[in-house]
């Protein structure tokens, strides 16, 4: 089950407990206790734990993004982040891939070295160019926790016209939450179609979706949804034939929520992720 918001206070009473109510007063809080962090303001899709006991949804906060990775797939189930114009700097593009080191001891690390030849890009969840504040922040978006095999059209067409767009939305009066993942086995990148590589230690994603959520410059973020609040919702195949308009892969939150098993905005009041989750976009998209 996703971890609600009222799950997630409770986890930090238990951390606030264990660091000032023990007799040692230096025990940690326990692994799974974590931050409340801005990126998963509107929640926490599959309720994802830094616990070595749960390998295919383990929650990893960096400062630039929250994620849930799949020890056994190789790559996220879900990425989620904040942009605001802050985040938009002049640091260059790194390019700098690098295994993520924060993995638990003992699991595989992807390599930068584990995409190039197999026909699929290094395809970025939350984006290089979402993150040019500093040269770190630039830095992290290339962790391959990150990544997952993406056809290059894909990637480089019609992901990036979406990026692109999602940029002009960000302003000094407006932001955008940002969630995306990928889910199924077998995509068709330039080398025709696969279901892994990295000698099988890396899972091709079937389908690719990311919701974004426009919201005026505020606090309380969940709290201010309303029925009107700008939702725009795609899932793309994975393949390298898949059209640069992203028109034709616009869809609602339910049907991603359906396809994935996650739970989507559960931090959003009831009423308003019912209205809200059921709509197709019809506004631009690039």
């Amino acid at each position: 089950m996703p971890l609600l918001p009222t799950s997630r206070y409770l986890l930090i009473l238990l951390a606030l407990a264990t660091s000032c109510g023990t007799d040692t007063g230096d025990e940690p809080a326990p692994a799974s206790v974590l931050p409340e962090s801005q990126h998963l303001t509107l929640g926490n899709p599959s309720g994802a734990l830094t616990d070595v006991n749960q390998p295919m949804n383990y929650l990893l906060m960096k400062p630039q993004y929250a994620l849930s990775y799949h020890r056994d797939r190789g790559t996220p189930n879900w990425v989620s982040w904040h942009l605001e114009a802050a985040d938009l700097g002049s640091a260059s593009r790194q390019d700098n891939f690098a295994p993520d080191n924060t993995l638990p001891t003992g699991w595989y690390q992807v390599q930068a070295t584990s995409y190039p030849g197999s026909g699929f890009d290094r395809g970025h969840n939350c984006p290089s160019t979402d993150r040019t504040a500093t040269v770190a922040d630039n830095s992290a978006t290339f962790l391959m926790t990150n990544m997952i095999p993406q056809a290059p059209n894909n990637n480089q067409r019609t992901w990036a016209n979406l990026e692109n767009y999602t940029r002009t939305l960000v302003s000094a009066t407006q932001e955008v939450y940002v969630i995306m993942g990928s889910y199924g086995k077998g995509g068709t990148g330039s080398n025709g179609a696969a279901t892994t590589i990295d000698q099988g230690r890396v899972t091709v994603p079937a389908r690719i979706w990311k919701v974004l959520v426009v919201l005026p410059v505020g606090d309380n973020d969940a709290s201010r949804f309303t029925s009107a609040t700008r939702v725009i919702a795609v899932d793309t195949p994975n393949e390298n034939t898949v059209s640069s308009t992203l028109g034709h892969y616009r869809t609602t939150v339910d049907a991603i929520e359906a396809a994935t098993g996650l739970d989507l905005l559960s931090a959003v009041p009831t009423s308003v992720q019912a209205s809200v989750e059921a709509k197709v976009d019809t506004g631009p998209t690039q």
